[in-house]
């Protein structure tokens, strides 16, 4: 015979007696050993992850930044402690000295020229070559190696051939254009243009680069679906490429509008210190080094660095609040509550 035992209504669950929280549902003191634990292992790990990147951020932009401020309310040699101090006369000498102006006006050529010339070639080549034709491989290394070439190479290679007996006057004369020769690096009236040219066909690469990864990132699902509705190709461009380029296009040119502010290298190497300024194509920053360092006034040179500085700085947080807000916005977001 057998016997069964019916279970006990009143025992209660495996488990149940022990709690895992306070009273009043807050983690109980192990749980919040754990969190404190994560959180404390999370900021060393952030610390050493991001820690050699913000000293090298500290020492190489923010001090050189700090000191040349401090250089600018000195005349000073460049050697020695400075104790020639003249306050903000270096900054009234900037903004009241023409060749500072002139210098202004032509990074403004610079800047706008390189938007309206770069960008259109830019987008047109990058369309040609975002289609499957033969060669396309090559035509995109040949396009973008000479923005990897040295500018000392380029400089040099263009100063060349571009002298009154360069290969381009030359070129003409043999081809029957021989009135069209010029002296296209001391020609004020057009040495401006042909640095243009210059950083066109140097930077150009880089632009057509930049916009084939934001064309591969477009679905093609679009381009099928508008074709199927029968939009030619020049609409599907103009209503559904270009706006989703948008970003991309967007960032090309602040890259673009920062570098010419700051254009350097290929202006001193082509034109050099003294030739630069009668040609018309200084910039800023070869008035900050013919003015500063190469004068011996290294106090002036320190305040046009941080003149530089503050324009870029204006340009670049304006530039972020009104063109780039919409591209930023969706890339914030605000901490979720616990």
């Amino acid at each position: 015979m057998t016997t069964s035992v019916a279970p006990r209504s009143n025992e209660a669950p495996a488990g149940a007696g022990r709690r895992t929280g306070g009273a009043d549902g807050s983690p109980s003191a192990p749980a919040r050993r754990v969190r404190k634990g994560t959180d404390v292992r999370t900021r060393v790990e952030i610390a050493v992850l991001a820690g050699p990147a913000v000293i090298m951020f500290v020492g190489f932009v923010i001090l050189p930044v700090a000191l040349a401020a401090y250089y600018g309310f000195y005349k000073w040699q460049g050697y020695g402690a400075p104790v020639d101090f003249v306050g903000l006369q270096n900054y009234t000498v900037i903004f009241t000295d023409p060749d500072f102006r002139a210098v202004l006006w032509h990074n403004l050529f610079i800047v706008i020229g390189s938007l309206v010339v770069q960008g259109p070639i830019a987008i047109v080549l990058a369309l040609l070559l975002n289609q499957r034709i033969r060669g396309r491989g090559l035509i995109r290394v040949l396009i973008f190696l000479p923005y990897v070439i040295s500018e000392v190479i380029v400089g040099t290679g263009w100063s060349l051939m571009l002298q009154s007996s360069g290969a381009l006057n030359d070129l003409l004369q043999s081809i029957g254009l021989g009135g069209l020769r010029n002296d296209w690096l001391s020609n004020p009236d057009i040495a401006l243009w042909t640095l243009l040219g210059i950083i066109s066909w140097k930077y150009i690469g880089f632009a057509v680069i930049l916009f084939l990864a934001g064309l591969q990132s477009i679905p093609e699902e679009l381009f099928e679906a508008a074709q199927l509705d029968g939009a030619s190709y020049w609409q599907i461009q103009r209503r559904i490429t270009l706006p989703l380029l948008g970003p991309t296009l967007r960032i090309w040119a602040f890259l673009s509008i920062i570098g010419s502010l700051q254009l350097f290298d290929l202006v001193y190497i082509i034109w050099g210190q003294y030739i630069a300024s009668t040609a018309g194509t200084s910039t800023m920053a070869t008035y900050m080094v013919g003015n500063g360092r190469l004068s011996g006034n290294y106090g002036y040179g320190n305040a046009v660095a941080v003149v530089i500085f503050l324009i870029s700085l204006v340009v670049a947080l304006v530039y972020q609040r009104f063109v780039l807000r919409r591209d930023t916005a969706g890339a914030l977001t605000e901490k979720s509550d616990r």
